[in-house]
């Protein structure tokens, strides 16, 4: 079975776990990239869903662009194959192509999603 960590920090994402269980894939949901950084120390996932955000006005000085760098950073290190699907408001979806100057993303959605677009998504990662 296909394991996925999906990392919502937002509360109005739907789950999927259906689709999820129809696609022969075990959900692991975090709320937190600490949850999360220190779950895939432990185990590599084969897929991570994640809500991007965009760092507008960060605490880093501009050294992160979003909620998702040590999380992606992190995958880099401990789980290199894992592929990355993230979920972006309209507003912030053009953002990610600077996140994707440092890391591979494989999809990137644009919210509200529905679930027949995070299967055609998962399809298409040839995992």
């Amino acid at each position: 079975m296909k394991q996925l960590f999906t990392l919502l920090e937002s509360s109005t994402f739907l789950q999927f776990p259906d689709l999820y269980k129809s696609l022969g894939i075990q959900e692991t949901r975090f709320q937190s990239t600490r949850q999360f950084n220190k779950a895939i120390v432990r185990t590599a996932p084969d897929i991570m869903l994640a809500e991007f955000i965009y760092g507008f006005g960060n605490n880093y000085a501009g050294i992160n662009i979003s909620n998702l760098d040590v999380s992606l950073r992190a995958l880099q290190r401990y789980a290199p194959h894992t592929k990355i699907i993230l979920l972006a408001d309209k507003l912030e979806h053009s953002h990610i192509s600077k996140l994707e100057e440092l890391f591979r993303i494989d999809a990137s959605l644009t919210l509200p999603v529905s679930a027949k677009d995070i299967e055609t998504a998962i399809k298409e990662l040839d995992i």
